[in-house]
């Protein structure tokens, strides 16, 4: 009488096995590819901050301008964020005792900046000029989605090295007159693409796409 350690269904172990090593290469590439991409990592980021600031309040609601809080877009590669003073040019009369502005407050009153959270935070060796896109008719909804819609804001592109090369390679459904980048609402009149090829070839748009653009 023969006596069987393993369950008859063990003599297949070698194939499955085998099965497994084989479609492990490709498991681990798209595991890379999709798993790691900022589309699964970085999109829908958003960070508590300090101040339950309402974009769609502020910038949805009443119009506020972007300009008016990151007034350094059109000069400098950085959109500042406000100083506390620039909160307390209305807060001074409007909800001056609310426990929300509490570290606005504070900050006013100890000289120190207050520790807003970065959302849109990209690598270190990634080069990011704000005002040669802003000035050139880049909207901020294009990056940054309907800001003027959230609560609280949120990453919503994924900011990768693709994504960006998409739109140099084919600026044209990115491109409005550049007075109309922070308005949310603005359409195009027509065609989209051809009316972004009209505003690349008037303005003399040839975004570059070497490495040392955005490497440096």
């Amino acid at each position: 009488m023969k006596l069987f350690v393993f369950p008859r269904w063990a003599n297949k172990t070698r194939q499955i096995f085998g099965v497994a090593f084989a479609g492990m290469p490709i498991y681990l590439t798209a595991l890379v590819t999709f798993g790691f991409s900022p589309k699964t990592t970085d999109v829908g980021y958003q960070p508590k901050q300090p101040v339950p600031y309402s974009h769609a309040l502020h910038a949805g609601e009443m119009g506020l301008d972007c300009k008016y809080c990151h007034n350094t877009v059109e000069q400098s590669s950085h959109a500042a964020i406000p100083p506390t003073q620039t909160c307390l040019n209305c807060h001074t009369l409007v909800h001056p005792e609310s426990s929300k502005l509490l570290p606005i407050r504070e900050s006013a009153a100890t000289n120190l900046p207050v520790e807003w959270v970065k959302v849109h935070n990209l690598p270190d060796y990634v080069y990011f000029n704000h005002s040669a896109h802003v000035t050139r008719g880049v909207g901020c909804v294009s990056c940054h989605g309907r800001v003027d819609q959230m609560e609280e804001v949120y990453q919503d592109q994924p900011l990768s090295m693709s994504w960006c090369l998409d739109c140099h390679n084919q600026p044209e459904k990115n491109l409005r007159p550049p007075e109309e980048v922070t308005n949310m609402n603005w359409k195009p009149p027509g065609d989209a693409v051809a009316y972004g090829k009209a505003l690349r070839e008037q303005n003399n748009i040839n975004p570059p796409t070497d490495c040392s653009t955005c490497h440096r």
